[in-house]
């Protein structure tokens, strides 16, 4: 590969419902598409997957922006690239940033495979033809609501349900679904709300037989989550805390966790998401694929990811019309049976809509 010309698009689209978590509601998604050009005209595509604000993590869009054209891409822009990991240790010296890294390492994963004539999936070691995926619901307005939501998506054939949870709304919100659905899959993602002297009121949650418990201490913890986990039956997931493979290990050596939650563009990008995949599964640490509100490049790439054997759990993907009216990839990406099939052509497997993707860009700048 020959990178000649890296286009960075600013891209609105506004989601079908608002998205609450315990600390943002989500109207319009405001995100970066990524395309890294070779010299013969093939393009891979990636996704810029920070929010307008920092609270998931500390990059927004516009940080991303800012590190993909004054840093990253330079260090890629007309160099002969023979594997996408190269771009990986190009990165190694700028510190964090990783989902400013993703953006363009996930597009250039993309072009190495259709170079290469194969599927995303297979080439980074897929072994999965159809991927189970669930379903997450933001904080609702009322019980009636939630309630409502969670009966759509099981009457759409989705098996495992993911609700936020904060300090304020999580034993008489689990006792609501609880009441109303007794044996569903169901877990909570705290998002980071909850802290040690909260471990009374985390303990309480052992009564609602959840999957996981995702994440309910600090964003860059691994020590008192491993002291929570030694006082509660839930298994802890970690999400935020894990941004490397290095974190993986310190959490695995501290008990920090029972699962996984790995996101591309969290911890930088494919390779990074292998690595973290392959130790997880030699020390028995069951992963799974969260979302990000991606739309069709995103979700297709964590498609791709996780199809990786050791994504055992069902993944936040789902179908994209969930979430959008209409979508910059075609087919529209969509599950049967709580199960989205795996593509089988080149490259990332949708073809982009050019047309509607050029009428969602609000800026664009091309990098030569």
């Amino acid at each position: 590969m020959f990178i000649q010309q890296v286009i960075v698009r600013h891209v609105a689209m506004m989601l079908k419902t608002p998205f609450k978590s315990g600390v943002d509601t989500i109207s319009k998604k405001v995100f970066l598409v990524v395309e890294v050009h070779n010299d013969d005209g093939t393009i891979g595509y990636g996704e810029g997957l920070a929010f307008e604000r920092p609270y998931y993590t500390e990059e927004t869009v516009e940080t991303m922006t800012h590190i993909l054209e004054t840093v990253l891409i330079p260090a890629v822009l007309h160099k002969t690239i023979d594997h996408p990991s190269y771009v990986h240790n190009l990165f190694q010296p700028v510190r964090r940033n990783y989902m400013a890294k993703a953006a363009i390492e996930t597009a250039v994963w993309d072009l190495y495979a259709q170079l290469q004539k194969k599927p995303l999936a297979q080439l980074i070691g897929g072994t999965q033809s159809a991927v189970e995926v669930g379903v997450a619901i933001g904080l609702q307005p009322s019980e009636e609501q939630l309630v409502a939501r969670i009966q759509r998506a099981l009457d759409e054939g989705y098996r495992r349900i993911k609700v936020k949870i904060t300090p304020q709304h999580d034993v008489e919100l689990l006792e609501t679904i609880r009441r109303h659905f007794p044996d569903i899959s169901l877990m909570a993602d705290a998002n980071s709300a909850y802290t040690l002297d909260d471990i009374e009121q985390l303990k309480a949650l052992d009564a609602f037989n959840l999957l996981m418990i995702e994440q309910p201490l600090a964003h860059d913890d691994v020590v008192d989550h491993a002291a929570l986990q030694r006082h509660i039956q839930t298994p802890i997931c970690l999400d935020e805390s894990i941004c490397s493979l290095d974190d993986m290990k310190r959490a695995v050596k501290l008990g920090s966790c029972q699962i996984v939650n790995i996101k591309l563009a969290r911890v930088g990008g494919f390779t990074e998401a292998i690595r973290i995949h392959d130790y997880c599964e030699q020390h028995g640490i069951g992963v799974w694929c969260g979302g990000m509100l991606e739309a069709g490049i995103g979700r297709s790439h964590a498609l791709a990811l996780a199809s990786l054997p050791n994504f055992i759990y069902a993944a936040d993907i789902a179908s994209a019309d969930r979430y959008w009216e209409r979508d910059i990839v075609t087919p529209i990406i969509a599950s049967q049976d709580a199960h989205i099939n795996v593509p089988t052509s080149a490259g990332r497997g949708f073809h982009i809509d050019e047309a509607y993707l050029e009428q969602v860009t609000i800026a664009k700048r091309c990098i030569m």
